[in-house]
Parts: structure tokens; sequence; C-alpha cells
């Protein structure tokens, strides 16, 4: 069985020979081990040192030489269109803070992954939402590459700390502080 060991960002320029190719929803495309059946019905295992969230165009290089390229399959989106920009950036904004994943598209308009409470959200703050089956792929975070471990400040260091915590899709928090008071999640 061919085996996929290096994941290449489509980012990151590479000439090797394309093998196949491997069509994924996002659910499916944040992955480390699993047996994975490529486009053409070839088997082939993905083994990378570490779970990473694979894009649409991002390559696996496979052990015996070549790449198998990764696409974002058609799937339930909510496609966004607000007002205007400063609209946009306010309704990312609440998206982000949901901590669900958004993609921004070409014309300015946002994509997430169908959801409901999303729906009800966005059209309550005056977003346009419209579903459709298209491919999905949003933007990294912010701490993408760092181990889902990340740090912030909150501009004073006896605030600074470490979330080491994951979040799930509905999951809403506010960083509040007590005066000269670090916190714990």
């Amino acid at each position: 069985m061919r085996h996929a060991i290096e994941h290449i960002p489509v980012d990151r320029a590479d000439t090797s020979e394309v093998r196949g190719t491997v069509t994924l929803v996002f659910s499916d495309r944040h992955r480390r081990r699993i047996r994975l059946i490529d486009d053409a019905g070839d088997a082939f295992l993905l083994d990378l040192p570490h779970a990473v969230r694979l894009a649409d165009g991002d390559r696996l290089r496979l052990a015996d030489g070549g790449v198998i390229v990764v696409r974002a399959a058609e799937e339930p989106v909510l496609t966004i269109t607000a007002a205007g920009p400063i609209a946009t950036a306010k309704l990312a904004w609440h998206i982000g803070n949901r901590h669900t994943p958004v993609q921004v598209l070409n014309d300015g308009r946002l994509r997430i992954i169908e959801d409901h409470v999303m729906r009800d959200m966005i059209t309550g703050l005056g977003g346009v939402v419209e579903a459709e089956i298209a491919p999905f792929d949003p933007l990294n975070g912010a701490y993408h590459g760092l181990g889902g471990a990340h740090g912030h400040s909150h501009g004073n260091d006896h605030f600074d700390h470490d979330d080491h915590h994951a979040h799930s899709h509905d999951d809403v928090h506010a960083h509040a502080h007590a005066a000269g008071k670090p916190h714990d999640h």
C-alpha cells in the first residue's frame, strides 16, 4: 500500500509528479494517520508525524515518490453576504468569536459549514445567508502550526497566559479578569 508521509502546503513550491487526487469534506481534512481512498479508487495510508488541517491544493508526499493532491469536496455550506465591508467584518468577528471555521471568498463574501444556529445568528445580525453545496476551504487560525497551544497577551504581564484547551463548535467564552489575577480555563 502507498504511504503518504509528508504534508506540503499549497503555498509551498513543489514540482513532484502528481500521482492522484483525494477529495475530502472539511471534517475529514484534519488528520494524522488514516487509510484513505484516492479519487481513482486506490488505497493509501496517510501517515504524518502529527495531525494537520489539509487545505484544498495541499499535497501529500508519497514514500516512493510523487504526491497526491488534496481537493475540498462539495458539501452543505452557508454563503454570507453583508451590507458592506464593515458589516462583513462585524459578521466575521461574531463567527470567529464562536470558534467557527470561516472561508473568505474572493468577492468578499463569507462561507461556513451549514449550521442552523449560526444561520439564525447571522440573519439576526443583518447578514444574508444562502444555502449552497460548494467546496469549503476555511482560513487556518492565527495559531495554526503552533501545536494547538497558544498564548496571547492582554497588554499586562499579570494577565498573560496560555490557553491549553479545546473549544467545541458552539463554545462561546469571554476572557474576563479580576484585577491582578490570572485565570484558568
